[in-house]
């Protein structure tokens, strides 16, 4: 049994997931690296391992649930315990107004992003009990908080997630489990390049912002390790907005 706390991040080979990956391992945490492409996973596995980590690669797909079980089955087999789960990988097939979404894509969304959160945070849940509670922490959005013309759908599924912290912090509170999210503006990561090759709307989030520029993956990773980690400990059913003060400008 790893005598280290163990942590799960899904859509951890890149961008905000591999960030709090690496920053929870230079904390001494186990982590379970988790993206759909295995070579993408043991690649950053190696990495923290080749950096004085412990890290172990694990490929899923959050939309199907039987890769779900395996991905937490295997990742207690291997380390003996669990400790935290980050649900930080999402869909978003559609960039655009929501007329152009259709079924398919909105099932999609709705599905990997709301519904594969859910059934992750069921699996876990014996397991982080059994380590005697721990943490869950889903990564969310500001669109999730605001309307928007471009990323909709994204955001309805966003705010579905927010909702869903509120419920399972009620649910698995009996466990004593924490259940958070940390809702960033615009992060520099693949997933937002659509958003990040318009370049009038990243002048328009680095003047709105207060803080005057877009995040670094790392600014939400270290937002992650904070809920994952007993720093947090009276923390549960939060939605933690991490956009460099975008919000309280009113404008997104």
């Amino acid at each position: 049994m790893s005598e280290s706390r163990v942590a799960i991040i899904t859509g951890s080979s890149r961008g905000i997931g591999r960030a709090a990956a690496e920053l929870l391992a230079g904390r001494g945490w186990s982590v379970v690296i988790s993206s759909r492409n295995q070579d993408s996973c043991e690649a950053v596995a190696k990495a923290i391992r080749d950096d004085g980590g412990e890290a172990l690669a694990i490929a899923c797909h959050i939309g199907r649930e039987e890769q779900l079980s395996a991905l937490v089955e295997k990742a207690v087999a291997h380390y003996g315990r669990l400790d935290a789960v980050v649900m930080n990988a999402a869909s978003n097939p559609v960039y655009g107004p929501s007329d152009q979404v259709d079924l398919q894509a909105f099932d999609v969304i709705m599905h990997n992003n709301v519904f594969g959160s859910m059934r992750l945070a069921h699996l876990s849940r014996p397991h982080l009990a059994k380590s005697g509670g721990g943490a869950v922490v889903l990564v969310s959005s500001i669109a999730g908080q605001f309307g928007n013309k471009l990323i909709g759908a994204y955001g309805l599924s966003k705010a579905a997630e927010n909702q869903l912290v509120r419920n399972l912090a009620l649910e698995l509170g009996s466990d004593g489990i924490r259940v958070n999210a940390v809702a960033p503006g615009l992060v520099k990561t693949d997933f937002a390049q659509a958003l990040l090759e318009n370049e009038r709307m990243v002048q328009y989030f680095e003047n709105t912002t207060p803080l005057k520029r877009l995040a670094e993956p790392e600014d939400i990773g270290r937002v992650i390790a904070f809920l994952a980690g007993e720093d947090s400990g009276w923390l549960s059913g939060q939605v933690i907005t991490a956009d460099g003060g975008l919000s309280v400008t009113g404008g997104f």
